[in-house]
C-alpha cells in the first residue's frame, strides 16, 4: 500500500520552483569549481554577444586575445592572408591550421567555428 500527501497547488509549485532553484545553484557552483580550478575560462558579456550575433569567431577571439591579424600569423605560422580569408568566410582551414590557431588563442578548435 503506497502513502500519499495532498498538498494545495500553491505549495506544489513553490515547491517544484525550488528544486528548480537547487539544481541551478549546482550548475553555477560546478561552473565556479571549473574556473577556480582553472579548467574553464569565464567569457565576458561583450565577446559573448559577438560570437551570438555572429561575428567570425576567429576575429572575436583574435581581437579579445589582443592580437592583430599580422601578430597572430607570426605566433602560429599561419600565413597572414589565411586568417582574412578565414575571418572573411571564404576559407575554412585544415584542422592542421585551425589547431595552431586554437593554441594561440587558447581555445578549442570547435571555438573557431562559424556559427
Amino acid at each position: 500500500m503506497s502513502e500519499s500527501v495532498t498538498i494545495a497547488k500553491a505549495e506544489y509549485e513553490r515547491l517544484c520552483a525550488l528544486e528548480d532553484d537547487f539544481e541551478e545553484l549546482q550548475a553555477a557552483l560546478a561552473v565556479e569549481a571549473r574556473v577556480a580550478a582553472g579548467a574553464d575560462e569565464p567569457v565576458p558579456a561583450r565577446v559573448a554577444d559577438r560570437l551570438i550575433d555572429g561575428e567570425p569567431p576567429l576575429r572575436v577571439w583574435r581581437e579579445y586575445r589582443g592580437f592583430s591579424q599580422s601578430g597572430l600569423a607570426r605566433a602560429t605560422g599561419v600565413r597572414r592572408v589565411w586568417i582574412v580569408e578565414m575571418e572573411r568566410g571564404r576559407n575554412i582551414g585544415s584542422v592542421q591550421t585551425l589547431r595552431r590557431l586554437a593554441d594561440a588563442l587558447r581555445v578549442s578548435i570547435d571555438d573557431l567555428a562559424p556559427a
